[in-house]
């Protein structure tokens, strides 16, 4: 009987998206990082059009270290790193990007810190002593970043100096344990981890340096950050208000500024009716609350092509129908001598829970 491979220790969870350049490099540097350890590194795809499924499975023939997961049909960086965790049977999983900005020569410190029995997290972050940013693209990211930080840490229920950090280890029964608890959508899992915990995680943070992208493109962006508020919210809030419903609603607020900007300036620059302004402007609003919901609260179902034009015609005739019921209600509501104020408000949130529900039933519908 032939000499069965060892069972690795570790399981390196690389969730990415157009990053086929990479693929060779990163895995080199585990080889040479990882050396005298057990370990597997699990690509997890989300379908990239430039191949990164077909490099991964190349390299795979040869090294039965890695393996692919892709996904058709799904996206988020969240969801793929619980996929990928919840595949492996190593008694740790760590959480690494794929565009070799993270330093993998952390991965050995942080699993012995994790073995030693003394820490539940390891996480490897940019501000402490020895850490550096520099990485970042350009002063925009670094304000993102910062923002994002000292807005998680308002919260945290541990010491984390970089909750922003997407390099991080755990025991994978901890992370089983926690999985039940994890929302799954957004790019900020490790925040989602921590906040998930019923107990404070006993945290060990390892100096590491971000460095710059050397090919593809920088998933760090404004939406980014506005996903990464609502999942805060979702955990404020005990998860009693879905993080799509909390999305749904912001962006619907953003609206409202939008409506009221268009509004404006349609009754300085032209002579129209204020009805056909109001028309206009409730128009502008619904196409921009559309874009910035399919960018953002539908990120992972986005629509493209003619499903795009169809969406948009289904969610203007949605929000619609809204806005009559919104009206109706709230007329109704204080013509039975409900206060107005807080008639508005009922018919205001009756509109967005209509808006909601019927959009992700026929607009943005699970494919």
């Amino acid at each position: 009987m032939s000499e069965l491979p060892h069972a690795p220790i570790l399981s390196v969870v690389v969730p990415c998206y157009n990053e086929r350049p990479n693929v060779a490099p990163m895995i080199a540097k585990l080889d040479a990082a990882l050396a005298g350890i057990a370990w597997e590194a699990i690509y997890v795809d989300d379908n990239s059009p430039d191949g990164t499924a077909s490099e991964v499975r190349r390299i795979a023939q040869t090294d039965p270290r890695v393996r692919c997961i892709r996904r058709i049909g799904r996206r988020g960086l969240a969801s793929a790193v619980i996929e990928g965790a919840l595949s492996s049977s190593a008694a740790y999983v760590a959480c690494i990007d794929g565009d070799l900005q993270h330093d993998e020569t952390r991965l050995p410190v942080m699993l012995e810190a994790l073995r030693s029995g003394e820490y539940d997290l390891a996480v490897a972050s940019r501000h402490v002593e020895g850490g550096d940013n520099a990485g970042l693209a350009n002063r925009w990211r670094h304000m993102l970043s910062d923002g994002g930080i000292k807005l998680a840490q308002i919260f945290l229920p541990a010491k984390l100096t970089d909750p922003m950090s997407g390099f991080f280890m755990l025991p994978r029964p901890l992370f089983e344990e926690l999985a039940h608890n994890l929302n799954g959508q957004g790019f900020k899992i490790l925040l989602d981890l921590v906040l998930s915990s019923p107990a404070p995680l006993r945290v060990r943070e390892v100096p590491a340096t971000f460095r710059e992208r050397v090919a593809g493109e920088s998933k760090l962006d404004m939406l980014v950050m506005i996903q990464f508020g609502g999942m805060l919210l979702d955990k404020i809030c005990g998860g009693l208000l879905p993080l799509r419903f909390i999305s749904f609603g912001l962006v619907g607020a953003i609206g409202v500024i939008v409506h009221l900007f268009v509004l404006a300036g349609l009754r300085q620059t032209t002579g129209l009716s204020f009805g056909i302004e109001q028309i206009v402007a409730t128009v502008v609003a619904m196409i921009f609350n559309f874009k910035l919901n399919n960018s953002i609260t539908y990120r992972d179902q986005r629509l493209r092509g003619p499903k795009l034009w169809r969406g948009l015609v289904l969610f203007v005739a949605v929000c619609s129908v809204g806005a009559i019921a919104n009206v109706g209600i709230a007329n109704v509501l204080y013509e039975s001598h409900t206060n107005w104020t807080a008639a508005g408000a009922i018919g205001a949130v009756i509109g967005v829970v209509w808006n909601y529900a019927v959009s992700a039933t026929l607009v943005w519908r699970a494919r």
